[in-house]
């Protein structure tokens, strides 16, 4: 099930001139996510690795650290009054012994995860893995061309030009999962429930290239899937430039052409001329 865009008929003008024709829209839908049958959380993302995306919030929250953390998860069939499933809500059954996190008691919107939040301490999960201690090394041309692989891998993008990206790479820069959505948290929260369910987590020596802006949450998510480096495409937000300072995360902004700006953990770039291709003793996660 994928409902990643839709066709609407649109009136087009350019250069003064007016035609009708079908565009297509970056689908936004919400997603309700259930624990034992008690609503946890309301999101609006882009439908596509639901499951993956549920996984990852989980991650987020500090609430599971492997795949046998989670028991099943499922659509609800019988979500409307009629009894039809609308592939909107979500229910996640955590594995014998698993606490499950506090109830989010607010409606999370696809551009901001954690506006909601009571107070900055309450946003400081702690994390499982420590970045501090990752030894990974990044070429400066390696870095460089992030932004590029990932614009290539965002197929949706391409027919929508309204989705943001989250791309998990290797320290030598190649592509282990691309995901897109509305919402740029959301993006990540799909890599990291896809890391979970493929048993890489903590994800060392890797890379978590985004779209758009670095914000504190992205930094969050970041080193609670035990990633060592962030690099965006945009400014990052000052808080989230001390939270990378603070948990030993790598945190590159600005990230275009050859340039780009390194606020935090500069100690793993590389900038000598020509380096480029990472550290020969990169790890592979997990």
């Amino acid at each position: 099930m994928s409902r990643v865009a839709v066709k609407r008929r649109i009136l087009r003008i350019r250069d003064s001139a007016p035609t009708r024709r079908v565009d297509s829209l970056a689908a936004e839908e919400p997603l309700e996510i259930r624990l034992d049958g008690t609503p946890l959380t309301v999101t609006m993302r882009t439908p596509g690795d639901d499951f993956d995306l549920a996984a990852g919030f989980l991650v987020s929250e500090g609430a599971v650290a492997s795949a046998g953390d989670i028991a099943t998860i499922r659509y609800c069939a019988g979500a409307l009054a009629d009894g039809r499933n609308t592939y909107n809500v979500l229910d996640v059954r955590l594995a014998p012994g698993v606490e499950a996190p506090a109830p989010r008691n607010f409606y999370t919107t696809s551009s901001c995860g954690v506006c909601g939040k009571a107070s900055l301490e309450a946003v400081r999960t702690v994390a499982r893995w420590s970045a501090h201690d990752d030894p990974v090394e990044l070429g400066q041309a390696t870095v460089a061309a992030l932004p590029g692989r990932l614009r290539e891998a965002q197929r949706v993008f391409d027919r929508t030009g309204g989705l943001h990206a989250a791309g998990l790479f290797t320290a030598a820069g190649e592509a282990l999962c691309v995901r897109e959505d509305v919402g740029r948290h959301n993006a990540v929260d799909k890599l990291l429930g896809w890391a979970l369910r493929q048993g890489l987590l903590p994800l060392r020596s890797t890379v978590l290239m985004v779209s758009g802006r670095a914000s504190f949450e992205l930094v969050q998510k970041a080193v609670m899937g035990g990633i060592p480096v962030l690099a965006a495409v945009s400014a990052p937000s000052s808080l989230a430039a001390e939270l990378a300072e603070e948990e030993g995360l790598t945190l590159i902004g600005f990230l275009r052409g050859d340039s780009m700006n390194v606020y935090a953990g500069e100690r793993r770039l590389d900038i000598t001329p020509g380096a480029g291709n990472g550290s020969a003793g990169a790890r592979t996660p997990g």
